[in-house]
C-alpha cells in the first residue's frame, strides 16, 4: 500500500517495450475555502506520481514498487500513454483540471519523465479537461497517434502532436453537460465515441460535420463514465455507466450484446493488453471496488463478432478486489509479460483514503 497523500483518480502502465515497469498515478484535490485566496472559481490541485515496479514472474503478487518522481499540476482527472515503436520515447498525456493538456516523454538515462509541450485548449481555467485518448492503440509507430479530449463545458476537442507543439484541429459541442469519457475506435482513426451526464452514448466520424453525430443511443439510465474499444476485436466497445452496469456492444447495433450490473457505479474499464486473455475486463467499480470480468464468448480465436453469439446475458466476475476504503476510480493492467500468462500485475487507486495498492489477477 502506498499512500499518495492527494486523492487518488487514475493510474496507468506504461505501454513501451523499453519502459514497461514504469506507471503513472495521477491526483485530483478540490482546495477548501481557507486554503485559497477567494472562494470562486474553486482551484484544484494535483500530481503527477511516477513509480518503477520491481516485478517477481513467479509470482506477480508479491511484486514491489516505488516513487521516484512526483511532478505539481493542477488536479489531473485523466492521463494516457501512447503506444509508440520501440525506435521512439514513451510519450504520456495529461488532461488538468483548468483546460490543460500536458505531454511528458520517459527519459530512460535519467529515470523521470520531462515534459515537452504543454496546450490550453479551453478559453477558461474553470474548463477541466475530463479524459482523453490517443488514436494508435493498435498500430504503434515512431509517431504520435493523434489525440481527443472531452472537456467539462460539452465540448471535444481533437488535437494533432507534432515534435514542436500540439495543434487543435477540431472542436465542437458534443453534449449538453459534462462528457465524462471520449475515446476512439482502434480499427478506425476517423471514428470517436463519447458519453456523458446527458445520458447519450455518440459516435462521430470526423470526416464528416461534426455537428451532427453519426449516431445517439439514448438507453442509458445514468451518466456515461468510461469507453474502451477493444484492442482484438474489431467493432467490440466496453461502455460503463453510473447505473452500475458495463455493456458490450456492436457499434454498428444500437442494443447492447451484454449487459453486467458490476455494483457501484463503472468509472474505468480496460481490455486486458495482451490477446491471449482478450475476454477478460478490468472495471474500477467505485462503490463497490475493483472486478475483473470474464466475458466468455470473446476467447474464440475469431476476430469477427458476426461469428460469435453473445448469449450470456452479463459477464463472470473472476476476480475482485475489495482491499480499497473509498471510491475505486484508477485501475490498469501491467503490460509487462507474467512468466506462466495467467496472472498479470495491477495497480488500482482510489479517491478519499488517497491509497494506491498492487495486485495481481
Amino acid at each position: 500500500m502506498f499512500d499518495t497523500i492527494l486523492p487518488a483518480d487514475s493510474i496507468e502502465f506504461c505501454p513501451h517495450p523499453d519502459a514497461q515497469d514504469i506507471f503513472v498515478c495521477g491526483t485530483y484535490n478540490l482546495l477548501k475555502p481557507e486554503e485559497q485566496f477567494r472562494t470562486l472559481p474553486p482551484k484544484r490541485n494535483g500530481q503527477c506520481l511516477v513509480f518503477r515496479c520491481q516485478y517477481q514472474q513467479d509470482d506477480i503478487a508479491q511484486s514491489s514498487f516505488e516513487k521516484i518522481q512526483e511532478i505539481n499540476y493542477p488536479a489531473l482527472p485523466d492521463m494516457k500513454w501512447c503506444h509508440r515503436s520501440a525506435a521512439s520515447k514513451a510519450t504520456l498525456a495529461i488532461a488538468d483540471s483548468e483546460g490543460g493538456i500536458h505531454l511528458l516523454d520517459w527519459s530512460p538515462e535519467e529515470s523521470r519523465l520531462e515534459e515537452t509541450t504543454r496546450k490550453q485548449i479551453a478559453d477558461s481555467s474553470e474548463t477541466l479537461c475530463l479524459s482523453l485518448d490517443w488514436s494508435n492503440r493498435r498500430n504503434p509507430t515512431s509517431n504520435l497517434g493523434k489525440l481527443v479530449v472531452s472537456c467539462s463545458d460539452g465540448n471535444l476537442v481533437l488535437l494533432d502532436p507534432n515534435s514542436s507543439s500540439v495543434v487543435i484541429t477540431d472542436s465542437w459541442k458534443a453534449h449538453e453537460y459534462e462528457p465524462w469519457i471520449a475515446a476512439w475506435n482502434y480499427w478506425d482513426a476517423n471514428m470517436i465515441y463519447s458519453g456523458g451526464d446527458d445520458l447519450k452514448l455518440k459516435g462521430w466520424d470526423i470526416r464528416t460535420d461534426l455537428r451532427d453525430p453519426i449516431f445517439v443511443n439514448k438507453r442509458f439510465e445514468a451518466g456515461i463514465t468510461t469507453i474502451q474499444s477493444h484492442p482484438y476485436i474489431e467493432h467490440l466497445l466496453a461502455v460503463g455507466s453510473y447505473d452500475s452496469s458495463v455493456r458490450l456492444f456492436d457499434v454498428r447495433k444500437p442494443v447492447p450484446l451484454s449487459q453486467t450490473d458490476v455494483g457501484g457505479g463503472a468509472w474505468r474499464v480496460k481490455w486486458h493488453p495482451s490477446a491471449t486473455r482478450k475476454s477478460d475486463l478490468l472495471v474500477a467499480c467505485m462503490h463497490d471496488g475493483f472486478k475483473i470480468l470474464r466475458f466468455d464468448e470473446l476467447a474464440t480465436e475469431t476476430k469477427n463478432l458476426e461469428d460469435m453469439q453473445l448469449l450470456s446475458s452479463s459477464a463472470t466476475v473472476i476476480q475482485r478486489f475489495d482491499e480499497h476504503q473509498s471510491l475505486a476510480y484508477g485501475v490498469d493492467w501491467s503490460f509487462a509479460p507474467s512468466s506462466n500468462d495467467k496472472k498479470t500485475a495491477i495497480a488500482s487507486c482510489s479517491f478519499y483514503d488517497h491509497n494506491l495498492r498492487f495486485w495481481s489477477g
